[in-house]
């Protein structure tokens, strides 16, 4: 793999999201006011619970897990499925299935300017806030090694299935509905929303069970967990680097079949 060409799409990348400055503002904002309703929400449900500990997590872990739940959705978003559907209708996926180079890989690496930026701009300052703020209640060894490693398994993950919703835009012709159900569907059962440690325990093994865990859920519980057992982080990044493999699989199959059904309007 010519690693050149593609470093090159995520230099353009980069380039043309700093084009765009306003838009990290209005995430921040849109970020901070999301997190003020969580934290009175969260709050009122420990309060009625009359206990200091729900479910093994006490308010302070539910709040961390899910400021930096927040965090890295907004540093994982890549907007694939809104690029395959808008080139799709407008009939550019023509044109970039002409490109020497493989369409899934093409789109990966030309959003991957944008995902580093967010990294930098949302994702590290949100970490790094929190590390400070909560005096140590993150664990700064090797679980972070392990964590970035979990992250890239996630990313790896989030864009497969991304890439097969966005893939569905060629029988539909419209993705709008069925991307905002995507995304309803992944938050809430990746853990992004409520943290998998509060779902009914039957629910529970289903959802662990299922791909969305390891976008969110497995990175967090790397990160935050105190001492993990080497046997228990193995067996979650071998778990993603399944799920990452299976839905690589599924993605680049199911689109292979599905550019027989391609049209375009007007031609």
């Amino acid at each position: 793999m010519n690693l050149k060409k593609y470093l090159t799409l995520t230099r353009a990348g980069m380039i043309e999201a700093l084009q765009f400055r306003l838009s990290f503002v209005i995430i921040a904002v849109g970020n901070v006011l999301y997190l003020i309703v969580v934290y009175f929400l969260w709050k009122s449900i420990y309060a009625s619970a009359g206990t200091d500990i729900v479910n093994g997590m006490t308010f302070s872990d539910t709040l961390i897990y899910l400021v930096l739940a927040t965090a890295l959705f907004n540093f994982m978003e890549m907007y694939t499925v809104w690029e395959i559907g808008r080139n799709i209708q407008s009939g550019k996926i023509v044109l970039d299935l002409l490109k020497p180079i493989e369409y899934r890989k093409y789109l990966f690496w030309s959003y991957s300017g944008s995902f580093v930026m967010q990294f930098f701009l949302t994702f590290l300052p949100t970490f790094l806030i929190v590390a400070a703020v909560t005096h140590g209640t993150i664990p700064l060894g090797i679980n972070l090694l392990y964590f970035i490693v979990s992250v890239i398994l996630a990313v790896s993950i989030n864009y497969s299935i991304d890439y097969i919703v966005g893939t569905i835009c060629l029988y539909t012709e419209s993705i709008w509905g069925i991307n905002i159900m995507k995304q309803v569907i992944v938050l809430l059962l990746s853990g992004a929303t409520v943290p998998i440690a509060f779902f009914p325990e039957g629910l529970k093994q289903f959802v662990l069970h299922l791909p969305f865990q390891s976008i969110y859920n497995a990175p967090l519980t790397i990160l935050l967990a105190k001492d993990p057992a080497p046997e228990s982080v193995l067996r979650t990044l071998g778990t993603q680097l399944f799920w990452s493999l299976v839905m690589m699989i599924i993605s680049k199959l199911f689109w292979k079949v599905s550019l027989r059904r391609i049209t375009v309007n007007g031609g």
